[in-house]
C-alpha cells in the first residue's frame, strides 16, 4: 500500500480531515477518497482543475448570496442556512461522464446513489462508511428497488417515491440525512437542535429519520390545520423524547419564515446549535439527484433522453433533477405542476414571479407561495453572482415581485415547463388515472401525471414523480375514484395513537423560548 506523509501544511489543504484520520505525528496510510481528495487537492492548489479521475471531486461550497464562509460538507451539512441568509451549492458541479453513467446500469439503487452522491463529500467521508451508511438508510423501504417505475403509458412512466417509512418522497434523502448527521457529530462529539417548517410530507420524514438520536434535538413547526390529518399524525404520534413539534397559528410560508429568522439570528444560531433538515440543507438536494439518475437508467440513459414531471411548491425536488443534469444525465427537460398557489407555474409561463396569499388545496404540502430553492436556481440565472442574488432576493422580499430580465427567464423557461392545476382537475386526473391503469394516485402525484400529459413530447419518454402514498390523503383519493386507500400493516393503527403538539402564535420570541425549552443540551 502506498504511503502519503502528510504535512502540517498539507492538512490544511485538507479541511474536515484531521479527526477522521487521527493524527499523532506519525506517517498516516491513505486509502481510497483520501488518497485521491489528497491528489486532486494538491492539483488544485497549483493551479488545476477540481477534479478527481477517480470519482472523487474535492469540493468547497459558496452561498447564493457570496458573503458567507466557504465551508466543506460537513459543515455545510450542519449548517444548513448560510449566515448571509443564502443557500450553500457546490462551487463546481462534479460530472459524470456517459461511461460513468452507462456502468450504472443494473446496479441495486444504494450503489447507484452512493457513486452520485461521493463527489459532494469532497473526500471527508470515507468511501466505505459512506456506502454502508446509504445501504443502511435505504435497507427499510418497503419496495427493494427503493425508487420503483411504473409504465402508465406508452412514453409516461411513474416513479414511485413513497415507499420509505413515512410514505413520502422525503424519505429518500432523510434517512440518510439522519445518518449523515449522526456520523458527523458522533466524529465531532458535537451535538445539535434541528429547526424544520414542514408543509406536511417533511416533518414526519425528518422526525423518523432523528428521532432517538442521542446528539440531535428536532423541533419541526408545521402550519395548524393545514396539513392532512395523517400527516399531522405521522409527526405528533412520535414518543421519542428527543422530538418535538410545534402547530403555527399561520401558513407554511410563515413556518419557512420563523426558521429562517432563527438561523438569521447569530446569537439564538450559535446558542442553540442550529441545523437544518428543509431542503435548504444541500445533503437533500444531493441526495434526491440520485433518483433522476436511477430512473433515467432504467430508460436507457446515456443513449436516451428523458424528461421529468415534478410536482412542486418548494423547488427543492425539480432543483435535484436541474443538478442531476448540470452533472451530466441526458434530460430533454422539466416540467412542473403546481396547485392553486402557482407562483412557478406564472413564472415559467409568464415571467409573473408575484407573491398571491396562500389557498388551501388537495395538495397541502405544495400550498406555498415563497419557494426557498428558486434562490438556487436564480443564482446559475446571475451567473453565480452572489451580490446580484442578494440583491434579487432582497427586492422580491420587500415587494413580493421578481423580475429577472427577458434573457434569463428565457433561459429558464425554455428548460423547464409549467402548469397550475386546481383541485377539480386534481381529482379529473386520479379519477382517469386509475379508470385507464388500476393505479391510484395522491393528489400531488396526479399534478405530476397531468403536466407530464401536458407538456408529453413525442418519443421521449417522460418520467412522473409519485410523491406519497394515496393513504396519507385518503379522502382525496375517494371522492375521486370510490376508493379508500388503506395504510399499510405498519401504520394501521396510527389514526388510534396519542400526539403531542404545542400550538404557538406565527410569534418568532415564541418560538424561540419553546425551542431553548425543548434543547437538551
Amino acid at each position: 500500500m502506498t504511503q502519503i506523509v502528510l504535512s502540517l501544511s498539507e492538512l490544511d489543504l485538507l479541511p474536515g480531515m484531521r479527526d477522521a484520520l487521527r493524527i499523532s505525528g506519525r506517517p498516516v496510510p491513505l486509502r481510497g477518497g483520501y488518497r485521491a481528495a489528497l491528489r486532486v487537492r494538491r492539483a488544485h492548489a497549483n493551479g488545476a482543475p477540481c477534479r478527481a479521475g477517480s470519482g472523487v471531486t474535492i469540493l468547497r461550497y459558496v452561498s447564493t448570496r457570496g458573503e458567507a464562509p466557504v465551508l466543506g460538507f460537513s459543515d455545510v451539512l450542519l449548517a444548513g442556512l448560510a449566515r448571509d441568509g443564502g443557500l450553500y451549492v457546490p462551487e463546481t458541479v462534479p460530472t459524470l461522464s456517459h461511461d460513468d453513467i452507462r456502468a450504472l446500469r443494473g446496479l441495486p439503487y444504494a450503489q447507484v446513489a452512493t457513486r452520485v452522491m461521493l463527489p459532494f463529500l469532497g473526500g471527508e467521508i470515507l468511501e466505505a462508511d459512506f456506502a454502508r451508511l446509504v445501504e443502511d438508510a435505504y435497507a427499510g423501504f418497503d419496495h427493494k428497488a427503493v425508487t420503483p417505475l411504473r409504465q402508465l403509458d406508452s412514453d409516461l412512466w411513474l416513479l414511485e417515491l413513497f415507499h420509505g417509512p413515512t410514505l413520502a418522497f422525503k424519505d429518500v434523502a432523510l434517512q440518510l440525512l439522519g445518518r449523515l448527521f449522526d456520523y458527523v457529530l458522533t466524529q465531532r462529539g458535537e451535538r445539535v437542535t434541528i429547526v424544520g417548517a414542514t408543509s406536511g410530507d417533511t416533518g414526519a420524514a425528518a422526525i423518523e429519520a432523528c428521532r432517538d438520536r442521542g446528539a440531535i434535538d428536532i423541533v419541526i413547526l408545521h402550519p395548524n390545520g393545514r396539513v392532512s390529518e395523517v400527516q399531522r399524525r405521522q409527526m405528533t404520534t412520535v414518543p421519542s423524547a428527543n422530538v418535538h413539534n410545534l402547530a403555527i397559528e399561520g401558513t407554511f410560508d410563515d413556518c419557512q419564515d420563523l426558521v429562517k429568522a432563527m438561523f438569521n439570528d447569530a446569537a439564538f444560531r450559535d446558542e442553540m446549535r442550529l441545523s437544518a433538515v428543509n431542503s435548504i440543507n444541500w445533503a437533500r438536494i444531493m441526495a434526491q439527484a440520485a433518483y433522476y439518475v436511477y430512473a433515467a437508467v432504467q430508460l436507457g440513459a446515456p443513449d436516451r433522453e428523458v424528461r421529468f414531471a415534478v410536482p412542486t411548491g418548494n423547488f427543492g425536488n425539480v432543483y435535484a433533477g436541474y443538478l442531476a443534469r448540470q452533472m451530466g444525465l441526458p434530460v430533454a427537460g422539466f416540467a412542473i405542476g403546481t396547485n392553486e398557489n402557482d407562483i412557478l407555474a406564472r413564472f415559467f409561463g409568464a415571467d409573473d414571479m408575484s407573491v398571491r396569499p396562500v389557498r388551501p388545496t388537495l395538495s397541502p404540502s405544495m400550498d406555498i407561495q415563497v419557494s426557498s430553492n428558486f434562490e438556487r436556481l436564480l443564482f446559475d440565472l446571475y451567473d453565480r453572482d452572489g451580490r446580484a442574488t442578494a440583491e434579487a432576493m432582497r427586492g422580491f422580499r420587500e415587494t413580493g415581485r421578481l423580475g429577472v430580465g427577458e434573457n434569463r427567464w428565457r433561459a429558464a423557461a425554455d428548460l423547464i415547463k409549467a402548469s397550475g392545476v386546481d383541485d377539480a382537475q386534481t381529482l379529473e386526473e386520479i379519477a382517469a388515472t386509475h379508470a385507464a391503469t388500476g393505479e391510484l394516485l395522491d393528489p400531488h402525484s396526479a399534478i405530476a401525471v397531468r403536466t407530464a400529459r401536458e407538456h408529453a413530447i413525442a418519443g421521449i419518454p417522460t418520467i412522473a414523480l409519485a410523491t406519497a402514498h394515496p393513504a396519507k390523503f385518503p379522502d382525496a383519493v375517494e371522492k375521486a375514484t370510490g376508493v379508500r386507500s388503506a395504510l399499510p400493516a405498519r401504520l394501521a393503527d396510527l389514526l388510534e395513537q396519542e400526539e403531542r403538539a404545542t400550538v404557538l402564535p406565527n410569534d418568532l420570541p415564541a418560538v424561540q423560548g419553546f425551542v431553548r425549552k425543548a434543547a437538551r443540551g
